[in-house]
């Protein structure tokens, strides 16, 4: 059974579900979201469900292998961003409040972009917005946040009216 080609939010239960909507952000950057939600069942198998444990103790053969693997992308540096980005998620995981507890403790939206920046790879402005819209945390509402992000993004768009439609959104107001 096939991914949704518009990602839908989720409030996740499981460090690996952040790990899978953060993977999900960089593997579709600047490529087609239906192309990547195809296949995307292949990169739960091949990522281990997203296990964050699991993923942050990949080597140099499971790159090989991802290289290989059939419906994920063949790409090495978004294959050891992954890894990193479950190393990094778990190393924030391990605070008193656990990742979740990281994401809301920033003053705004802003501070706590410039600090995924930091400590995740593939993480621009388009991949955080996208992140934490559908993970359910605080984001600024999408009409006035896009004219700042160069570009059209109607697939961006599409997922935000998607989600309002549900009532699942939590942009901010």
């Amino acid at each position: 059974m096939s991914a949704p080609t518009i990602p839908e939010t989720l409030v996740p239960a499981r460090l690996g579900e952040y790990l899978e909507v953060m993977t999900r952000a960089v593997f579709q950057a600047g490529l087609s979201w239906r192309g990547i939600a195809l296949h995307w069942d292949a990169y739960r198998r091949e990522f281990a469900d997203f296990d964050a444990q699991a993923v942050a103790a990949f080597a140099d053969d499971d790159v090989d292998r991802l290289m290989h693997a059939e419906g994920v992308l063949h790409s090495s540096r978004k294959i050891r961003a992954t890894i990193e980005n479950a190393k990094a998620m778990l190393e924030l995981d391990r605070r008193p409040d656990g990742f979740a507890g990281y994401l809301r403790g920033f003053r705004s939206y802003d501070v706590l972009v410039a600090d995924l920046r930091k400590h995740f790879k593939f993480m621009g402005e388009m991949n955080c917005w996208y992140f934490l819209f559908r993970v359910r945390e605080p984001v600024p509402r999408f009409e006035t946040w896009v004219k700042t992000i160069p570009g059209d993004h109607p697939r961006m768009k599409e997922m935000v009216e998607l989600a309002r439609a549900s009532s699942s959104s939590s942009e901010t107001r």
